[in-house]
């Protein structure tokens, strides 16, 4: 499998717009391979003393933090996935944005151990 990881600072207020984007998102994902897509939203952020969530992606006052994942079956088809959702018209933006675009943090990983599945 292959993952990619995403820690998203969502805007005041905007929990259902960003609860909206993600679902339709989702889909898409999904009809381009992906496995599995989890959209979890904070309730237990505890500040740290050098780094945490917040820090992460420098949330200002009244954002919220989500963090998500996105399992593929392995890295050629999230790749494929990424070519051809650029390509498509589905992947514009919404007018207005629920989260911070230039704070959020991703990335992708190869998992080096796993449990439960």
């Amino acid at each position: 499998m292959y993952i990619q990881g995403f820690v998203i600072p969502i805007l005041p207020g905007k929990k259902d717009a960003y609860i909206k984007m993600a679902t339709e998102a989702g889909e898409m994902f999904r009809r381009y391979g992906a496995l599995e897509i989890v959209e979890a939203f904070e309730d237990d952020i505890k500040d740290g003393a050098h780094t945490d969530f917040r820090k992460a992606v420098k949330a200002e006052e009244g954002e919220k933090i989500v963090f998500s994942w996105v399992i593929w079956p392995d890295k050629e088809t999230c790749d494929k996935a990424a070519s051809e959702m650029e390509a498509n018209e589905e992947m514009e933006p919404p007018e207005e944005m629920p989260f911070a675009g230039k704070r959020l943090i991703y990335g992708g990983f190869t998992p080096i151990y796993t449990t439960g599945r």
